[in-house]
């Protein structure tokens, strides 16, 4: 509890996959969340009526992180009121191909995207969070980021600035009581994995299958919720060992 109010989350890109697994398991954990989308009201809606059922508040805010202006307007004004506790920076978008073909807007599109806008919401939302001086940053990256992978040179490059963004935040921020970490999920079952030739990624992964949105989020959670944290600027692999 932060005074007489529940903790509250933030979570970008929060309504559906990995997202939605995320926001629920904080419910559960006793959090109100804020929960982020670009465009698809309706799933958030869905997901904002899963929360309350579980008797937490839940405010949607629908934004491009890619328009820093966009972040900025939809957030400063509630952060005048209330600071989250956690915020799990969630939203990323993928456009594959070789690099040797891939686009200019291939590239810039992901970086934006992925990358800036770590940027536009972390650099409207850390201020609110240094004057409390407290809370947790989790920061969702991928094991892309880790290891490259063939055809992602765009999204490689922007998971991978996501673990360096984040380590040396959380060299700038830990004395004023504020955790920043790093969840790298490996291949998870959601709706952006379901078209993968899983007959050939499957002999790759130690554990013989793709994991779940749920066993990202119970990581996820542990980090924003657990009182007796030492864990701080850490990656923390959820990839059944497909990176070792």
């Amino acid at each position: 509890m932060t005074g007489s109010q529940p903790k509250l989350a933030l979570v970008i890109g929060g309504s559906r996959g990995i997202g939605r697994a995320i926001v629920l398991r904080l419910a559960r954990e006793g959090f109100d969340v804020w929960l982020t989308c670009r465009s698809n009201m309706e799933a958030a809606e869905k997901v904002k009526a899963e929360v309350e059922k579980l008797g937490r508040a839940c405010t949607i805010f629908m934004f491009d992180i890619a328009d820093h202006q966009a972040v900025k307007a939809a957030l400063e004004k509630p952060l005048e009121t209330r600071v989250p506790d956690a915020v799990v920076y969630n939203a990323g978008i993928a456009k594959d191909n070789l690099f040797v073909f891939m686009t200019k807007n291939e590239w810039d599109s992901v970086l934006h995207t992925n990358l800036d806008g770590f940027y536009h919401v972390m650099h409207t939302v850390i201020f609110s969070m240094l004057r409390e001086k407290r809370g947790r940053i989790v920061v969702i990256s991928s094991t892309s980021g880790e290891i490259g992978q063939a055809g992602q040179v765009n999204y490689s490059a922007s998971k991978a600035g996501l673990i360096g963004a984040a380590k040396a935040l959380a060299r700038e921020v830990a004395r004023k009581n504020i955790w920043v970490n790093v969840v790298a999920p490996g291949l998870i079952d959601t709706e952006m994995t379901q078209d993968l030739p899983k007959d050939r990624i499957l002999p790759m992964i130690p554990m013989h299958r793709f994991g779940t949105a749920d066993e990202v989020a119970s990581i996820v959670t542990f980090l924003c919720a657990e009182q007796h944290m030492y864990i701080h600027g850490q990656v923390i692999g959820v990839n059944g060992g497909l990176a070792i």
